[in-house]
């Protein structure tokens, strides 16, 4: 077998590993590209061999693993796309609201003339999304589904946390096996139960593992706390509190937090929560629906949406940014998206990040090259919607509700396979993450590994 790294291998956006079994052409992820500019273009370079694929296998439903699934449709591709049921539901979600964004924004380029093209044009559209969404076939985990006919390559989803429905990816060919581990999430997250490793009797011939936080340990202090904090000192100096956050996994685990603190009078029970974000309303309603697959209890599940304030149209986020604007109006708002990159969060910042009286928390990773990044970094002006805007209020990172493992636990999750992998290819995190993970995994398991170069191809 033959791997070749599309994405994901300089960087933790646009997911998309190739591989040629010699009768086969299958595809691992096929995500969007976010972050940097120089990463952003390659959404709109030609689509190269994943034409070829006769499959998708995702591993999970967020945008830098399924998002440019319809942008594959849209240039001719009508292969299956296989995933988990719920992933299948989750990335149904994300895809549709993500080409809502993609047309949003190129009628505002037009409108404006921001675009430096004669016309903007979406990188794909809502029908594109649909058709894609109609190539969905899902597979239960845990069953061994054949990609074809007699003698064609198997897979095997392996639940490994992270978000509802994802799962590791152990691909067989030949005699041949690649494990993939997708993004691997926390031992003791809020929502999800701890990650499970594939159970391969024989050595797999390629790891290809995540390294998203492959640098660095999380926090050991609780990051509920840490938040009640940070709306107390907002709620005494009449501010609110913004938290920017991934629709799909971190609006749920941040509702989850609020509402815990609150019953507990770690924050004033009067606050209103706002969620303004619709596909997070969506994704809400689909943690609740597949609640056997969380860690939260039936009671904590059935209050999660108690007293919680649904932001669901356009006109309801303009009147929220104009009472966040002004004075006296303390409160807690969610929206997406989690790297203020796009969405409706983008006004409320505007509203927002000029007053010291209010807080952003950015809970979770910020990819290089985001305003989130930016705001984190602690610059002073951000430019939203083609304005240049001051940044006063008090930013926090807060990484422990981050859904990724860290470092200690990308190892211990490695080492729980039955054997060491012939080689191991660390991909899916920045420079320094992906190398210090390399090294780690050199020094202390002793296995074979590297760190691909992007658009690579390697044998097996």
């Amino acid at each position: 077998m033959k791997i070749s790294f599309l994405g994901a291998a300089d960087g933790v956006t646009g997911s998309r590993h190739f591989i040629d079994t010699g009768s086969q052409k299958l595809l691992l992820d096929c995500g969007l590209f976010q972050g940097w500019k120089l990463h952003r273009e390659r959404n709109w370079q030609p689509p190269g061999p994943l034409l070829q694929a006769d499959a998708v296998v995702l591993s999970h439903a967020h945008l830098d693993h399924s998002g440019w699934l319809p942008a594959l449709v849209a240039r001719g591709w009508r292969g299956p796309i296989y995933a988990s049921p719920a992933t299948c539901e989750l990335a149904a979600v994300l895809l549709l609201d993500s080409a809502h964004l993609q047309e949003e924004d190129a009628r505002r380029a037009n409108r404006y003339g921001t675009s430096r093209h004669d016309k903007a044009l979406p990188l794909y559209t809502r029908a594109d999304a649909l058709r894609a969404i109609a190539q969905f076939v899902p597979v239960a985990p845990g069953r061994v589904q054949r990609l074809g006919g007699a003698g064609a390559a198997t897979f095997k989803l392996t639940p490994v946390g992270h978000l509802l429905g994802a799962c590791a990816v152990t691909l067989s060919s030949g005699g041949q096996n690649i494990v993939f581990s997708g993004d691997i999430g926390r031992q003791h997250d809020l929502l999800m139960p701890a990650p499970q490793t594939p159970d391969l009797a024989e050595a797999a011939d390629a790891l290809i593992i995540e390294s998203t936080y492959g640098n660095r340990s999380h926090p050991g202090d609780d990051p509920a706390e840490a938040l009640a904090e940070i709306v107390r000192r907002a709620a005494a100096r009449g501010g609110s509190v913004l938290m920017p956050a991934f629709a799909v996994g971190r609006a749920q685990a941040l509702l989850l937090v609020l509402q815990r603190l609150k019953r507990s009078g770690a924050i004033p029970s009067s606050l209103p929560i706002y969620l303004d974000s619709p596909m997070a309303e969506q994704a809400t309603e689909l943690y609740l629906r597949h609640g056997a697959l969380l860690r939260v209890t039936q009671r904590e599940r059935a209050a999660l949406c108690d007293g919680l304030r649904q932001v669901s149209t356009v006109a309801q986020s303009t009147r929220l940014s104009a009472k966040l604007a002004g004075r006296g109006f303390p409160a807690l708002v969610i929206s997406a998206s989690g790297m203020a990159t796009g969405g409706r969060v983008l006004h409320h910042l505007k509203a927002m990040a000029p007053d010291p009286r209010h807080a952003i928390v950015m809970a979770g990773f910020q990819a290089g090259g985001t305003r989130g990044a930016r705001l984190v970094a602690g610059e002073r002006e951000v430019k939203i919607h083609g304005e240049w805007v001051p940044v006063r209020a008090e930013v926090v990172q807060l990484q422990g509700f981050s859904g990724h493992a860290d470092a200690g636990e990308l190892i211990d999750w490695a080492r729980r396979l039955r054997q060491p992998p012939r080689q191991t290819f660390v991909v899916h995190g920045e420079a320094d993450a992906a190398d210090t993970l390399r090294t780690r995994i050199q020094r202390e398991l002793g296995w074979a590994v590297r760190v691909p170069g992007y658009g690579e191809t390697v044998s097996l």
